[in-house]
């Protein structure tokens, strides 16, 4: 279930996010309790500002935050230019990898980007050592479109055609 960050949510967002295999998956270090603090603020003033932004993932059988899956622009210095254009987004905890929540919450948030965004291109970048996350861009209609460097980091540039 898509819903809104909480409060709350800052204790699971923090363990996914200071895990160091799912952290690997993109292209980083474990993020510090702080650090996933302002994420998750990232993630809520993103929505008064953009018009979109992150849905926390929430299990429907037992209520926790799985993960997080949304829009975001990040005015990012990277060639494709994408800066003033949504990019997809999606970290999962890895107690669900594998279980096909990151597809259906991902489609869910595309459906709403095609029912409440104007037709535009959806970009995403993904560490090129993420085979799972390549799987998933090219289920969603990503289609990889360049190499190129972020942070000093390789990083592959995809784009989903506006709807």
């Amino acid at each position: 279930m898509l819903r809104a960050f909480r409060r709350d949510d800052l204790e699971s967002l923090a363990a996914t996010l200071g895990d160091a295999e799912v952290m690997r998956q993109l292209g980083g270090e474990p993020t510090s309790r702080e650090d996933a603090w302002r994420k998750l603020m990232m993630s809520v003033g993103q929505w008064p500002l953009l018009g979109f932004g992150y849905w926390a993932v929430e299990s429907r059988v037992d209520g926790h935050l799985v993960g997080q899956a949304g829009l975001c622009d990040f005015e990012r210095g990277i060639e494709p230019g994408m800066a003033g254009l949504p990019e997809m987004g999606w970290i999962f905890d890895r107690a669900v990898h594998g279980q096909g929540l990151a597809q259906e919450a991902c489609r869910a948030v595309l459906d709403w980007a095609d029912a409440n965004l104007q037709p535009t291109p959806i970009w995403a970048i993904i560490s090129p050592g993420n085979a799972p996350s390549f799987k998933l861009a090219e289920r969603l209609g990503f289609e990889r479109l360049a190499d190129s460097v972020y942070h000093d980091e390789p990083i592959a540039v995809l784009r989903r055609a506006p709807r």
